[in-house]
């Protein structure tokens, strides 16, 4: 190691968290780069091991965060240790992994950061390449006994993917990223399938799966179970049903997450060997709540939050609107996108819904301006556009009567917005 490089070393163990994040956004030119090589290579050069570990992996166009929540709360009910890491983060970057349930301090973020820095020596990563080989160092010191990985995008050449997983989970299958993975729901089956391994326990939550990926179970030879085939779930009036013909559970209490993520999640459970009654199933379900996801933080006006930025996820919160127990007198839209998202279709789903638009620029690197959403709206609705979120947002609030509802979505970072104004924040662990 060179003397410069020995100075840089003692420099950054004082870093603190902001300023390794902006290290991290300078050090690579682009935010995505395909492929395993570098952090696979760096990932051996860490010298860590989760074999001895039971490890899942989440893939999915939509529900990820939702399904490994899940996950986590039931696993947790059961006093079991569990390790999450999921991306992207709402408020605050140490979101990304939690530790039984809790955040850890920035230290800990730091030190991890220094041994990935210390390990990749020349080898360039991205951003979120960084944070991934991160995440797995801390995982790794928690010695947790079940490891639950979210995908960050695709499946088979995403950072996360150079884990092998003991149970790997589709939760759905839409169209996103396709400058990235194909602009097919064939083809981005068979990049999601990239996290199957051979042998394993393999579980489908996508209602409607494209021969691709049922070819590629066949091709890798995995043991599949696929929703509505092998698991099934039903939602009448307050109550969730679930069976596998091996647990049926009646009469539960029905989830504020999608209830299709809760079907997929019990299945992983149940793969496991994590068993529960209905009150035990009742309890999980009610505390499993995920910022930013159906997430109501206001009453009279209404104030719903949604991360939904594809049609995919914009078509499930229309009908999360329309399910909703109260009956809005109007419903008034504030929303942002990223320039390089199918805004004209994600947008179709919410019209018949909404009275009146709010268009925001989002103001970060691809943010779409308000007059690029508002071109893909039809004029017999009231659309007025703004400069950035928060005005969009408290003119809405204005204009609100009792009972409305005023739902932002589009994307994390129009939500997140809202949730730093309203001052959320997260405990970390003790």
């Amino acid at each position: 190691m060179s003397d410069n490089s020995t100075f840089n070393r003692l420099e950054q163990q004082t870093w603190n968290l902001e300023t390794w994040l902006k290290y991290l956004e300078s050090i690579h030119p682009s935010n995505i780069e395909l492929g395993l090589d570098r952090v696979a290579q760096v990932f051996k050069n860490l010298n860590i091991s989760f074999s001895d570990k039971t490890v899942v992996t989440v893939a999915g166009t939509n529900g990820k965060g939702t399904t490994c929540a899940f996950i986590e709360e039931a696993l947790l009910f059961k006093n079991q240790s569990v390790a999450v890491f999921s991306s992207p983060h709402l408020i605050d970057y140490r979101e990304r992994v939690r530790i039984k349930g809790k955040m850890l301090p920035e230290m800990n973020h730091c030190l991890s950061f220094l041994q990935v820095e210390v390990a990749r020596k020349d080898i360039a990563l991205t951003y979120f390449e960084f944070g991934t080989l991160a995440a797995l160092c801390l995982i790794a010191q928690s010695n947790a006994d079940f490891i639950v990985l979210e995908v960050g995008l695709g499946g088979r050449l995403d950072a996360v993917n150079i884990i092998n997983p003991n149970v790997a989970v589709i939760t759905s299958i839409g169209l996103d990223h396709q400058d990235w993975l194909g602009d097919t729901r064939e083809k981005i089956a068979i990049e999601k399938a990239g996290i199957f391994r051979t042998n394993i326990d393999v579980v489908i939550g996508e209602l409607d799966p494209p021969k691709t990926l049922i070819d590629e179970v066949k091709r890798i030879q995995v043991k599949a179970y696929w929703q509505s085939k092998d698991f099934k779930y039903s939602v009448d009036n307050n109550c969730f049903y679930w069976d596998d013909s091996i647990h049926n559970y009646q009469h539960i209490s029905k989830p504020m997450i999608p209830a299709q993520n809760v079907s997929t999640g019990l299945k992983v459970l149940s793969l496991l060997g994590q068993t529960y009654n209905d009150d035990q199933l009742s309890q999980i379900i009610s505390k499993t709540k995920l910022m930013g996801r159906k997430h109501i933080v206001q009453s009279a006006p209404t104030v719903l939050l949604d991360v939904a930025h594809n049609p995919q996820a914009t078509a499930l919160l229309a009908n999360d609107i329309m399910d909703l127990e109260l009956d809005y007198d109007r419903v008034i839209a504030v929303v942002a996108m990223l320039a390089d998202k199918d805004i004209k279709a994600s947008l179709a789903p919410m019209m018949d819904i909404v009275s009146s638009w709010n268009c925001a620029d989002l103001d970060v690197p691809r943010g779409a301006s308000a007059n690029l959403i508002a071109s893909h709206l039809t004029s017999n609705k009231k659309v007025v556009n703004f400069t950035s979120v928060l005005e969009a947002y408290k003119s809405a609030l204005n204009v609100a009567q009792q009972g409305d509802l005023v739902v932002v979505f589009g994307s994390f970072f129009t939500v997140a917005e809202i949730l730093n104004l309203k001052g959320y924040s997260l405990i970390e662990e003790a």
